[in-house]
């Protein structure tokens, strides 16, 4: 099922209300739900002790959301970082954590073939703004201190992915990967079709507000 794509780039869209984020998180959990659950894949191994603390985030899917528009399509790219999602809240975790160990073996394996030690994820949604819009996956980039990075694997989770064509109000999803080298913890911009969008600076004072409430938390909870 997963389809390869010569060095692509990660984004996704949703409307500007919280119905694309409930369709989004709600494909998640289907896939997450059926899948097997094996050892997850990631930029940073899920033992790792610097890791945040997993079951005291708050922070919403959209709070670490980067979004981006054309005419006919709107983005939305999700970190699958355990460094940002253990910061959300539990559900919402949980959720992601789970697409990651259901796809870890494809995760390794593509990694594997095209000689990548720790892949950087993202969870990717295009979401139509207009009927037949088509959307191109692999024209979304990341850049990262100063270098351009395209996806060298892109796993969909939509049947209609191969389609290219969204329904108004249609969404389709992905995982996508990227080679080492994407500082996660740093800005970084996101672009498709001519639009970019480099508001990531903003969440990771968010972020790290969320982290230092975490590690309180936790404190509190476990002296």
């Amino acid at each position: 099922m997963n389809t390869p794509v010569l060095r692509s780039i990660d984004c996704s869209r949703r409307p500007k209300n919280r119905m694309w984020g409930a369709l989004a998180l709600g494909m998640v959990v289907a896939v997450s739900a059926c899948a097997r659950a094996q050892q997850p894949t990631d930029s940073v191994p899920t033992h790792d002790p610097s890791l945040p603390p997993a079951g005291y985030g708050t922070l919403r899917q959209e709070q670490v959301a980067l979004s981006l528009a054309t005419d006919a399509v709107r983005l939305q790219i999700v970190p699958l970082d355990e460094r940002v999602t253990r910061l959300l809240a539990q559900d919402t975790y949980t959720s992601l954590h789970r697409l990651v160990e259901s796809k870890a073996q494809e995760i390794a394996d593509a990694a594997q073939r095209f000689g990548v030690t720790r892949p950087t994820t993202f969870l990717v949604t295009f979401f139509g703004l207009q009927p037949d819009a088509r959307f191109n996956p692999e024209d979304v980039t990341v850049t990262s201190q100063n270098r351009l990075f395209r996806p060298f694997q892109i796993l969909p989770l939509s049947p209609m992915w191969g389609g290219q064509q969204l329904n108004q109000r249609e969404t389709a999803t992905a995982v996508y990967l990227f080679e080492d080298g994407i500082r996660i913890l740093d800005p970084l911009t996101v672009q498709y079709g001519g639009a970019s969008t480099d508001r990531w600076e903003q969440v990771l004072r968010e972020i790290e507000r969320e982290r230092a409430s975490v590690l309180a938390r936790a404190a509190e909870r476990n002296p």
